[in-house]
């Protein structure tokens, strides 16, 4: 016997040819490979079969040959093209802490760089580099495959220090590597400082990676083989269990099924009754699941064996009834009776309801049930829609009333539908009604209703700008109008209210109606630079426009349009009014915007202004004109009024007559044509005048040395001259090119006076004298000292006058002076005076003690500068005392009152210190005033009383909040040290300054106290006791509710934490009444979410992605709508078709009623889909077709096969050693298809 595989000559050439790519279009054959046992009576020789390597010819054992080289003489080498190399490129990531090289100051250089070179040119790879954020290593390798895998190779090996490893460990053990949360994973790998990588659940390899040390390696492998180990112990056993006993087994309330896990130590897992399943699945360790078993077994065996069960018939819409909230009522029958009670499905028509229990039980829980089914009742009230929200009341007050008595009564508002639900008890159901139907009675009497169409497009003018029309009309009639959104596209308006109120407001909305539809629009052209003076300051002049004219509507071009139209829309008589006065208010601002300009000389322009701005302030006042004068450092000498042209003038009439009082000069308007020369002010000279006719101008030359004698001390001189003669002198300023220019200005007698005086001032400056005067040497160094400044401001002052002293040497007391007659006489007056100064001078002593010194000279010195400069004293302070310094030794023993040699004066002991003593140089009054003012400067200290607990409140943040009391009240503020628990806070700086000091800190005082005393208040504690299931629901999406919760109250509301020992305690924080709200909108979420149920319903798992939708359009809509919460089972889930539905338990039945609805209209589409895939045949099925109607085929036989000739059976196709799956590990055998290549 021998196994072949049968092929004709024929099909094996036909099989041959379908290799060719060119021979696309030839018949497709259908080639079965079968073991055919062969024997004397083969018809066919089995010489002629074609043998292994004939049918299946090997690959080439090279994949190119050198040139020059015969080819292989193998089938595929004329039938495959080689195919030719391409470029790749890959990217390694090599993390900071796996870096050989970490010197992130070398990055692109050093060892790194010159690793990277030497791979790129080992391997032909092209090598870039680049540094991550983390500092970890990107290496981007380019090149041929073989190229870059041996640059990656290299890169790992020269480039990488850390090592990894994969451990493989069951699926199902994975779980427990993770732990709760990810807890057991990040503990393993703190402990083991290893990076441990599990594989995901839709991951079917089974093999951890670990990276990190080698030591971190075995430690982390070692772990997680434990942790396998220790699951292998383990025991999971399933027990088949009717789904109708599942409630003897759990118990009432899961109180058996409690005890048995208490007692045995096993995790028994019973499906709930929503659940068809009638597997129970028991975990633990193998005594503990064995002893679960026999536990469950005992107790199925008993109820089998000893119940027995009855049928009754209950309503269909009582069923809920007698199921209770979340199943409570079953519950308690199960508890008081033993009897188990089953219902049919909701999607069940069956009213069918089975008691099982013990005989002599079964007739008190059927008395229960039907207690259950009858002790609710469903009544319905009529009462018109548009009455179900004054029913409800504001905020549902009206209702809250009501089910705050009946709370079990449950109350339904059906959109568009004239009547109202009860649902409860019957004498609560019969209560509630009569109250309902007297809210009814008493609204119809007093209520009505009515609609108007109105065209949409008017709308928003009915409702006005924020409301206003529409809620005066609400407020005058006491009714409300709902007025349809944009979207709806709708003409009707509905009023509800009082019927009078209702009527009055209908027709006063229908004349807005009419008269919006008799409205007209008009478009007035007004200058863009007059529309922020119509609006005015924040809107205060248009909004007097439109009071007047209410029913105009004003639109401004927006200013970025540099728009001149202002657009009026209202009815057509108010709008021509509204136009008429608009075009008032503008040609009174054309009128009042005329403008002119009048050149005032800059030093008259605080005259005009005068005092406090009296002058200016009386000329606007009289004139009703705006004068806008220009900056003080401008050189700008226009003075800009505008207003009325008549009003202008009157105003330019007056400036200009206090300007020629002041200068005594006759102005009249000058006309310059623009072709010829212009009057122009540069500084304080006026260079060109040549068309002025009523003002005179003479130019003088005298040496700039001379202008301050010309000038004199304080204006002096030159003041002189304008008194006496009215003309006005002009000097050269710094920037003027001539500065020898003298310019004066006036009529033409007084500039002829002037010029007069001034050139006789200038020819005796130019008579140069020599005069001596007599000063006493010790005086000397004061004017050649600091360089001679006394002498440089001497010469400055008096016209260039050079005064020479004696050399030092020759004890001479002549002084020369040279210069101009006048400077010389002005210069020696001067220094006379000085001498006499100095002669005056004296010298005090002002004892102040060393620690204020540095206070009282202030910053940079300031202090001490302003008060020389203010006495014109001179003050030297004395060195500071060095405090490491050593005290002086004790003097020798005296013998005969001599100590060598000397007899020395006693120490007295109130003497100041040197250190102490500031010396005084002046005048004698003048340095007694300048004591008086350092003495003034001596910082006092005063305490304050401030509790300690506030100390760090004032001093702030780094010591900001006291910094900023220290500059502001420019006092120095020490607070004592903590250990100290001192109450004192002393305040040093100036007498002056202590009082306002100590005031803004006692006051800051008040402040810190009444902010702990609103701290207090806030610190208020309230705890709630809440299920830890409904802290998600309380939290919210990214915490939506909870932080509403927050932000509406103004608390702060800290959940527990994983590991506090009370879960179900929230605490609240913040004043005590806002606490207190929180507290009830959390407990009226709870209240709401303990009303909920869930139910399980089986939808086709083949319709869940068509009802999730588009990320999760379809199933948010579904809940929105519903107001329930929907869970689809995970991929891999026990029953793929479990849906959970959670929520209020009539919304769940509607959610479930649309959910069945939309599975039957998605399933017949499923179905439509499949039978058309049934029709479609795949490629080759008619040549398929075509065999089996030649009949049967002998399959594909060859000799000479590798399983025929070593005597083994063919390749087993089911065996994972014969065909491994791709990651499992498989044990290497020797195998007749030659050596595996992986």
């Amino acid at each position: 016997m021998s196994s072949v595989a049968v092929l004709t000559q024929e099909t094996f050439n036909a099989h041959r040819s379908g290799l060719l790519p060119e021979q696309g279009g030839g018949e497709y054959l259908d080639i079965r490979l079968y073991a055919a046992v062969a024997g004397p009576s083969a018809g066919e020789d089995e010489e002629a079969l074609p043998t292994y390597k004939e049918a299946f010819p090997p690959l080439p054992e090279k994949a190119a040959q050198p040139e020059g080289t015969q080819e292989t003489s193998s089938a595929w080498a004329s039938k495959i093209r080689p195919l030719k190399s391409s470029i790749i490129t890959q990217v390694f990531h090599v993390p900071l802490e796996e870096r050989k090289y970490k010197d992130i100051n070398q990055f692109g250089e050093g060892d790194q760089a010159k690793v990277c070179v030497d791979i790129m040119h080992k391997t032909g790879a092209h090598l870039e580099l680049s540094l991550a954020k983390d500092q970890g290593l990107s290496i981007m390798v380019s090149g041929k495959l073989d190229a870059v895998m041996k640059a990656r190779k290299e890169i790992v090996s020269r480039l990488q220090t850390q090592a990894s490893a994969s451990v493989g460990i069951p699926k199902e053990h994975h779980r427990f590597v993770i732990g709760k949360n990810g807890e057991k994973l990040q503990e393993l790998e703190l402990k083991t400082a290893t990076k441990i990588q599990i594989p995901r659940p839709d991951d079917l390899s089974n093999q951890i990676k670990i990276s990190g040390t080698k030591e971190g390696l075995e430690k982390a492998k070692h772990e997680i083989l434990l942790i396998s180990a220790e699951q292998d112990k383990r025991a999971v056993e399933r027990v088949n269990i009717e789904k109708a006993y599942h409630p003897f087994i759990t118990g009432a309330y899961n109180k058996l099924v409690g005890e048995m896990m208490q007692e045995t130590g096993a995790r028994i897992n019973v499906p709930p009754q929503s659940v068809n399943k009638t597997e129970i699945v028991i975990t633990g360790e193998k005594e503990q699941v064995a002893l679960a078993v026999t536990k469950i077994k005992k107790v199925y065996e008993d109820k089998k064996k000893n119940t027995t069960t009855i049928a009754v018939e209950v309503k269909k819409s009582q069923h809920k009834y007698v199921i209770g909230p979340k199943g409570n009522t079953l519950q308690e029958i199960l508890d008081r009776t033993g009897v188990s009670v089953e219902i049919p499905p909701s999607d069940s028509s069956s009213e069918t309801v089975i008691l099982r229990g013990e005989p002599d039980r079964l007739g008190q829980a059927l008395t229960e049930v039907y207690a259950k089914a009858n002790s609710y009742t469903v009544s319905s009230v009529s009462a018109p829609s548009w009455l179900h929200r004054f029913i409800i009341g504001k905020k549902g007050q009206n209702l809250a009333k009501i089910t705050q008595q009946m709370p079990k009564v449950h109350i339904e508002f059906t959109e568009g539908e004239d009547k109202i639900t009860l649902e409860g008890p019957i004498k609560d159901v019969q209560m509630v009604q009569g109250q309902i139907e007297a809210m009814v009675t008493d609204l119809v009497s007093r209520m009505d209703y009515a609609e108007i169409s109105v065209d949409p497009k008017f709308h928003r003018h009915l409702i006005g700008k924020g409301g206003v029309n529409i809620n005066r009309i609400k407020e005058v009639h006491k009714v409300t109008v709902r007025i349809p959104p944009d979207n709806e596209k709708s003409n009707l308006i509905r009023i509800e209210g009082d019927p009078q109120g209702v009527q009055e407001a209908k027709k006063e909305l229908l004349e807005l109606a009419s008269r919006m539809e008799n409205e007209r629009t008009k478009d007035l052209i007004i200058e863009q630079r007059f529309h922020r003076a119509i609006i005015g300051q924040k809107g205060e002049k248009i909004k007097e426009v439109r009071d007047k004219f209410p029913e105009v509507i004003i639109n401004f071009p927006d200013p970025a349009q540099k728009s001149d139209i202002v657009q009026l829309r209202g009815p057509r008589t108010e709008v021509e009014k509204c136009s008429k006065f608009m075009n008032k208010i503008v040609a009174e601002m054309v009128e009042n915007s005329y403008s002119v300009s009048v050149p005032i000389f800059k030093q008259f322009h605080r005259n005009i202004i005068g005092k406090g701005g009296s002058n200016i302030k009386k000329i606007r006042e009289e004139t009703n004109t705006k004068i806008d004068l220009p900056a003080e450092n401008s050189n700008s000498e226009m003075i800009v009024i505008t207003g009325k042209k008549a009003n202008c003038e009157a105003a330019r009439t007056r400036i200009l007559a206090i300007q020629k009082d002041l200068v005594g000069t006759h102005f009249s308007m000058i006309i310059i044509p623009l072709s010829g020369s212009s009057c122009i002010s540069v500084g304080k000279r006026l260079e060109q005048r040549p068309y002025q006719t009523k003002s005179h101008t003479v130019e003088l030359h005298a040496k700039p040395e001379y202008h301050k004698f010309l000038i004199g001390k304080g204006g002096g001189n030159i003041r002189k001259v304008r008194d006496s003669t009215g003309a006005r002198i002009i000097f050269p300023t710094p920037e003027d090119k001539d500065q020898e220019l003298i310019t004066v200005v006036g009529t033409e007698e007084a500039v002829r006076d002037a010029q007069k005086e001034l050139e006789e001032l200038i020819k005796s400056l130019d008579n140069v004298v020599e005069d001596t005067m007599n000063v006493d040497p010790k005086h000397h160094r004061y004017f050649v000292a600091r360089r001679g400044q006394v002498l440089r401001d001497l010469a400055d002052e008096y016209g260039g006058v050079m005064v020479s002293f004696p050399r030092t040497a020759s004890q001479s007391d002549k002084v020369t002076l040279k210069g101009a007659k006048e400077c010389v006489e002005a210069a020696k007056k001067r220094m006379q005076e000085i001498v006499e100064d100095l002669e005056a001078q004296v010298t005090m002593e002002c004892v102040i003690p060393q620690k204020f010194h540095r206070s009282i000279m202030g910053p940079k010195g300031s202090r001490i500068q302003q008060i020389t400069r203010d006495h014109n004293v001179q003050i030297k302070f004395p060195e500071r005392e060095d405090p490491q310094a050593a005290p002086p030794a004790e003097a020798p023993v005296q013998e005969n009152g001599e100590a060598d040699g000397e007899v020395k004066e006693p120490v007295d002991p109130n003497a100041p210190k040197k250190c102490d003593v500031i010396i005084i140089s002046g005048r004698k009054e003048r340095c007694e005033a300048a004591i008086e003012a350092l003495k003034a400067l001596v910082p006092v200290t005063i305490e304050v009383e401030v509790p300690f607990e506030l100390h760090r409140y004032i001093i702030g943040q780094k010591g900001s909040g006291i910094r900023k009391m220290m500059e502001d009240f420019e006092v120095n503020i020490q607070v004592p040290a903590p250990e100290q628990q001192s109450d004192k806070i002393a305040i040093t700086g100036l007498a002056s300054l202590l009082d306002r000091a100590k005031e803004g800190l006692l006051e800051r005082v008040k402040e810190l106290q009444a902010e702990q005393e609103d701290r207090a208040l806030r610190s208020f504690k309230l705890t709630i006791t809440v299920d830890p299931k409904y802290h998600p629901k309380i939290i919210g999406r990214k915490g939506a509710i909870i932080t509403n919760i927050r932000t509406e109250h103004d608390v702060n509301i800290q959940f527990p934490e994983k590991n506090d020992e009370n879960q179900d305690q929230i605490t609240i924080t913040g004043y005590e009444h806002k606490a207190i709200a929180a507290r009830d909108a959390i407990q009226a979420i709870v209240d709401e979410l303990e009303e909920m149920i869930s139910e399980d319903i089986t939808l086709d798992s083949r319709v869940h992605a068509r009802i999730i939708g588009a990320r999760g359009k379809g199933i948010r809509k579904i809940m929105d709508e519903f107001k329930v919460d929907l869970r689809f089972p995970q991929s891999g889930a026990a029953d793929p078709n479990l849906v959970t539905v959670t929520g209020r338990p009539e919304l769940v039945d509607e959610a479930i009623d649309h959910l069945l609805n939309l599975e039957e209209e998605y399933m017949a589409d499923v179905v439509e889909n499949e039978a058309k895939m049934a029709y479609m045949r795949p490629s080759g099925s008619s040549a398929a077709a075509a065999d089996e109607q030649r009949g049967p085929s002998k399959g594909f036989v060859v000799r000479e096969a590798p399983w025929a000739t070593a005597n083994e059976k063919a390749p087993d196709m089911s065996s994972s050693e014969d065909f491994p799956s791709f990651g499992a590990p498989v044990a290497t055998k020797a195998s007749p298809w030659g050596p595996k290549r992986f």
